[in-house]
């Protein structure tokens, strides 16, 4: 048997300096810019490696225990109300009102209104808030969401008890004015002369056919 002839000490140095060197590039070019999105050769971004990075997801709870995303169990609906409002000479029961709709606890209403007919912000006051229909000697639950002047308000509400939700607006300009209010999302509309809508607002008509 011929006996095997051992490496030339030079020649194995330099094979284990090519595979050291191999093994860094391929650290360098290949997994870096894969596994932990560093590219020091760019070599991750003209390959496309870099692209199989992606961070660890993070998982998000809820927030004291509310869902942020929830199933109703009554259908959702878009309305547009325009409220006219007399001017201040006009009296109480024609330059003010209070209109809302019914929301079960939970529920979200997204809103957007405006006033047309004046341009003074101070001549126009509205109160957001919500309150329980208990019946007769029973407590009430309220709550005042946002008070002040303005021409405009839109947001979104989530409603804190069985109730009735919405604003009382009034106008103390010299004109008459009319609000245009915009309603998304799962609530009910309150038929004429119940609380809520005692002025007797119908939705989704003109103005001058809104109010009877």
């Amino acid at each position: 048997m011929s006996e095997q002839r051992a490496m030339p000490k030079g020649r194995l140095i330099a094979a284990t300096l090519g595979a050291v060197i191999l093994a860094v590039l391929i650290v360098l070019g290949a997994i870096l810019p894969a596994e932990f999105n560093r590219d020091p050769l760019g070599v991750g971004r003209l390959s496309g490696l870099s692209r199989l990075w992606a961070p660890e997801d993070q998982k998000a709870a809820a927030s004291d225990g509310v869902a942020w995303a929830r199933e109703y169990d009554i259908p959702f609906r878009t309305d547009v109300v325009e409220i006219p409002l007399g001017d201040f000479l006009a009296g109480a029961d024609k330059s003010e009102l209070e209109y809302k709709v019914r929301m079960r606890k939970d529920a979200t209403l997204t809103y957007a209104w405006e006033v047309i007919g004046t341009s003074e912000p101070r001549d126009f006051h509205f109160d957001q808030h919500g309150h329980t229909t208990p019946a007769p000697g029973q407590p009430m639950t309220v709550s005042t969401y946002r008070q002040g002047f303005g021409l405009k308000q839109q947001g979104a509400l989530t409603a804190p008890f069985d109730g009735i939700q919405g604003w009382q607006f009034s106008n103390s300009s010299e004109k008459p004015v009319v609000v245009r209010l915009r309603l998304a999302g799962f609530y009910e509309l309150i038929p004429s002369g119940q609380p809520g809508n005692e002025a007797g607002i119908v939705a989704n008509v003109p103005a001058v056919q809104a109010r009877p």
